[in-house]
């Protein structure tokens, strides 16, 4: 596999920077900057709406999904469609998930993913790119923001981790289960559609919370719900905290985790959210 640059487009149905492209679905492969092939796909914006609200032609929201998830689940498909009312919209399949190729590696490598896709994006002829990660994903665009400057206008992280390692829920602890184990990445590879590598981090990858302070001062959203099974409040306060003036936590009550949690109302907020601090 050739080591393409990042959002190097591998199969595309039009060709990128034409105006058609913008008001077109789009089904294509992206090649990363490591050579992964990734799943990706572009839903235009809502030619129907809300006319006192108009969608904002020049701006694009690439959705980032959690752990197992990949591009065609339903929820990611709902969240997908509920942005459209605000902007155009990227979704993908992380490595190792879906029709992508290469395998997982929960959170490490995933940013040259959201890199290609981010990149796609622009190369599309959109003007300004907010991103939104959830669970695994909200962890991907915090880094991502740190890693790669000045590529987006606004960060919107939902559900994420502050910290490596936590094994402090039940859930997460079959998780672990699920990463460290060679029984666990069959369970992963056969039952929830993920090729998880079998390597440990080697660096251990710069943290969430580490991350935050490195965005600013790019608009950062930190979301999360208090009934949350897998990461308690501490993770979202600790991640507030660190982005200090520049980041806004958004502490969601009765909402459990991810997008399988988020309803229509909290995605129309995010939006809107977007839609004024996108530039």
């Amino acid at each position: 596999m050739s080591n393409g640059r990042a959002g190097h487009v591998a199969r595309s149905i039009v060709r990128p920077h034409s105006e058609t492209s913008r008001h077109t679905p789009l089904r294509t492969f992206l090649h990363t900057a490591d050579g992964i092939s990734i799943d990706s796909v572009y839903d235009p914006a809502a030619a129907v709406y809300d006319a006192s609200r108009p969608p904002s032609r020049d701006l694009v929201f690439v959705v980032a999904h959690g752990f197992t998830g990949d591009v065609d689940r339903p929820h990611l498909r709902r969240v997908a469609s509920a942005f459209t009312a605000y902007g155009a919209v990227v979704t993908f399949s992380f490595r190792g998930h879906g029709r992508s190729g290469g395998r997982s590696t929960v959170g490490d490598r995933e940013v040259l993913d959201l890199a290609a896709a981010v990149e796609w994006a622009h190369s599309l002829g959109h003007t300004r790119v907010a991103t939104v990660g959830f669970s695994m994903g909200g962890s991907v665009v915090l880094r991502h923001a740190a890693l790669h400057t000045g590529t987006v206008d606004a960060v919107v992280s939902v559900s994420a981790p502050a910290r490596w390692y936590y094994r402090g829920t039940a859930p997460m602890r079959r998780l672990h289960w699920l990463v460290t184990r060679p029984e666990g990445r069959l369970v992963g590879r056969y039952g929830f559609r993920t090729r998880i590598h079998h390597r440990d981090w080697n660096p251990v990858p710069l943290s969430p919370r580490e991350a935050v302070p490195k965005i600013a001062p790019t608009p950062l959203l930190i979301v999360h719900g208090d009934r949350d099974g897998y990461f308690p409040v501490d993770h979202p306060r600790m991640l507030a905290e660190a982005a200090g003036d520049h980041g806004e936590l958004w502490l969601e009550p009765g909402m459990g985790h991810a997008e399988h949690a988020a309803d229509d109302g909290l995605l129309a907020r995010i939006g809107d959210w977007a839609v004024s601090r996108a530039g």
